[in-house]
C-alpha cells in the first residue's frame, strides 16, 4: 500500500493557471506562486460582489482519536466526488500548522486519494501565511517592549501585559520565558511566553477579517496591556497596525490549490479548535460560495469545538447560513470513545462500539438544534468489518439520519458520490438556521447554553481568576461578543478521559481573555495549552530528504 505522500508525489498535477481558468477566473486575477500554487487577489473579489452564493455545507466530526478520522480526507474527497456526479464544488479548507505536521498528527491535506496537492507545500511552507502571521504578531509584541524600553510614555504596566508571542511549532519549553534580562540595553525583565501561531489572535482576526480596512481595524483594537491606573492600552495605542497589516497583506488573500483529481480547492487561515475558532478565512469561504454552486468546508476536531464556533462565531459574522452538515463518524474513533485503547482501535470489538456509539448520537442531535439538515459520514478504514460498519448504518437508521459509507481514502472521488448525492439532497431540504444563543446574553449565560446544550454539561464551576477575568471582560464592553470555549477535543466535557456521552459532570471555567480584536471573548477549561508540546516520538523522527531533494515520511 502506498503512503500518502508517495501517492501525491506520483501524481501529475495541473497547472494552476489551468485550475483558475476551468473557475473562470482571469489571469489578472491570480498572483501565481510557482506552477501549482496562486493567490487570489481583490481584483476577483470585486468583480464576483453580487455574483450569486452556492449551497454551504460545513464537514465536522465526532470526537476523534488522538490520529484525527478524515474529516480533511473527507472534504477533499467530496470535492471529488461531486466532480463525478456533475456538480460544481469547490472545497474551503484550513491551512496546516507545522505543530502538528512534525507533533503526532501528520499534515492536513487529506490522505489516501483523497487529498488536496502539492501536498509538501501545503504542509511546510506553503505561501508563507503562517510565517507572516508570526512575523505580525511577534512585531506588535516587540513594539510594545519596545515602548516600555524608550520611556513607556503610556505608562504600561509589565506586570499586566496580555499578548504573547508566536511560533508555528510545538515547543513546550517556550510556554513560560523570561524576556529583557542582561541589562537596561536589553529591555525591560518581564514574564512572557509563547502561543503555537495558529492560536495567537493574529490569526483568529486574519480569518473573521473581510478586508484590509476590516484588518487593519481589528488589529488596532487587539488588547494588549493594562495601565498602572487599570486602564486598557491596544495595539492602536502603540501605532502597530499599520505596519502589521504591511505584513499581512498578501497574507490575507485565499489560496487557489487542487485535489487529487483536478478539482478546486480554496486554502487559507489555520486557528486550531480546541484553542480558537477553528475554522478557516471568511475571506475564503466567501469566495468558494461565489465561484461554484456549492462550497465544501470543514471544522475542526468534533461539532462540540469546531462546528459550534463556525455557527455561532463565523456564520454571525460573515452572514452565512449553512444548508447541510456533514458528520464525519469512524468504527475507530467510537471504538476510542468506547474506551479501547488508540493501540488498539482497528481490532474488531463490536462491544467497545456499542458503547461508544452514542457519541455520534450526541452529535447529531447537537446539529439538529441548530435548525440545519444533517448527513452522518462513515469514513471507511480498511480494517473495519462489515458488521461493524452495519452497526453504525443500522445506529443512524435508529436516529432517523441521512448517511452514506464513504470511501474516498481508496477510491478518490468514486468512493464518495453516494455521499455526494445525499449532500445535493439534503441542501435541497427546509433550513432553519439559528445559533444557539443571542448575543445579548451574558458571558456565564453563554458558556451556560454551550455547555449545557452541546457539551451536555450538568452544572459549571467558575474559578476566582475565571471570575476577576469576566468581571474585567465586561468592564471593557466585551460582554456583548460571542463566547470561545477552548476545551479538549477528545471529550465532550473538559476531562480528555471523559469519553463516550458522558452524563452530569460539571464544566470548569479556569480564566478568561478578551479577543478584541478578533471579536470573541476565550474561556478557557481544563487543562487545554496554548502552546502544545511533542509526542514521546514525534513524526518529525520519519521524515527525511533524499540527495534529490525527495521527502519521505510525510503523512
Amino acid at each position: 500500500m502506498l503512503s500518502d505522500i508517495e501517492i501525491a508525489q506520483q501524481a501529475k498535477l495541473k497547472p494552476i493557471a489551468e485550475i483558475a481558468k476551468e473557475l473562470g477566473i482571469k489571469e489578472e486575477e491570480t498572483e501565481p506562486y510557482g506552477r501549482y500554487k496562486a493567490k487570489l487577489n481583490e481584483n476577483l473579489f470585486k468583480r464576483l460582489e453580487h455574483q450569486k452564493d452556492g449551497k454551504l455545507v460545513l464537514v465536522t466530526a465526532i470526537n476523534p482519536t488522538p490520529a484525527g478520522e478524515g474529516k480533511t480526507t473527507t472534504t477533499a474527497g467530496l470535492g471529488q466526488a461531486m466532480a463525478k456526479i456533475g456538480k460544481k464544488a469547490i472545497i474551503a479548507l484550513r491551512e496546516p500548522s507545522l505543530g502538528p505536521v512534525f507533533g503526532i498528527k501528520g499534515g492536513a491535506a487529506g490522505g489516501g486519494y483523497a487529498q488536496v496537492l502539492p501536498m509538501e507545500d501545503i504542509n511546510l511552507h506553503f505561501t508563507g501565511d503562517m510565517h507572516a502571521i508570526t512575523s505580525a504578531n511577534n512585531l506588535m509584541c516587540a513594539m510594545l517592549d519596545n515602548h516600555m524600553q524608550q520611556g513607556n510614555l503610556l505608562g504600561i504596566d509589565q506586570r499586566s501585559i496580555l499578548i504573547k508571542r508566536c511560533l508555528d511549532m510545538n515547543d513546550r519549553a517556550l510556554r513560560n520565558v523570561i524576556v529583557g534580562l542582561g541589562g537596561k540595553v536589553n529591555g525591560v525583565p518581564r514574564e512572557d511566553g509563547f502561543n503555537i501561531t495558529v492560536a495567537s489572535e493574529v490569526m483568529a482576526i486574519l480569518c473573521l477579517s473581510d478586508s484590509i480596512k476590516d484588518l487593519k481595524e481589528r488589529l488596532g483594537r487587539i488588547l494588549i496591556a493594562y495601565k498602572y491606573d487599570g486602564s486598557p492600552v491596544y495595539a492602536r495605542d502603540i501605532n502597530a497596525q499599520g505596519a502589521m497589516v504591511a505584513l499581512l497583506k498578501d497574507a490575507i488573500l485565499p489560496n487557489l490549490v487542487q485535489t487529487l483529481e483536478g478539482t478546486p480547492a480554496v486554502m487559507h487561515g489555520g486557528p486550531f479548535a480546541n484553542i480558537a475558532h477553528g475554522c478557516n478565512s471568511i475571506r475564503a469561504t466567501k469566495l468558494a460560495l461565489k465561484l461554484g454552486d456549492y462550497c465544501i468546508t470543514e471544522a475542526g476536531f468534533g461539532s462540540d469545538l469546531g462546528a459550534e464556533k463556525f455557527l455561532d462565531i463565523k456564520c454571525r459574522y460573515a452572514g452565512l447560513k449553512p444548508d447541510a452538515i456533514v458528520i464525519v463518524a469512524t468504527c475507530r474513533a467510537l471504538k476510542y470513545n468506547g474506551g479501547v485503547a488508540k493501540g488498539d482501535v482497528s481490532k474488531e470489538n463490536l462491544s467497545a462500539l456499542k458503547d461508544g456509539i452514542e457519541n455520534l448520537g450526541v452529535h447529531i442531535d447537537n446539529m439538529r438544534k441548530y435548525g440545519v439538515p444533517v448527513v452522518v459520514a462513515i469514513n471507511r478504514f480498511h480494517t473495519d468489518s462489515n458488521a461493524e460498519l452495519k452497526f453504525i448504518e443500522e445506529y443512524c437508521i435508529s436516529k432517523g439520519a441521512d448517511f452514506a459509507l464513504s470511501e474516498v481514502f481508496g477510491k478518490g472521488g468514486a468512493g464518495g458520490v453516494d455521499l455526494a448525492n445525499k449532500i445535493v439532497d439534503a441542501v435541497e431540504k427546509p433550513s432553519s438556521f439559528a445559533p444557539i444563543y443571542p448575543l445579548d446574553m451574558t458571558i456565564k449565560e453563554k458558556v451556560n447554553a454551550i455547555a449545557t446544550k452541546i457539551y451536555g454539561a450538568k452544572n459549571i464551576a467558575y474559578t476566582a481568576q475565571a471570575e476577576k477575568a469576566i468581571k474585567k471582560i465586561v468592564e471593557l464592553g466585551g460582554d456583548k461578543l460571542p463566547v470561545c470555549i477552548a476545551k479538549t477535543q477528545y471529550s465532550l466535557s473538559d476531562n480528555p478521559l471523559l469519553l463516550g456521552a458522558p452524563k452530569d459532570f460539571t464544566i470548569t471555567v479556569r480564566d478568561a481573555s478578551l479577543s478584541n480584536g478578533a471579536g470573541f471573548v476565550v474561556v478557557y477549561t481544563g487543562d487545554i495549552m496554548t502552546m502544545p508540546g511533542l509526542p514521546k516520538v514525534p513524526a518529525a523522527e520519519k521524515i527525511d530528504v533524499d540527495d534529490t531533494g525527495k521527502i519521505s515520511g510525510l503523512f
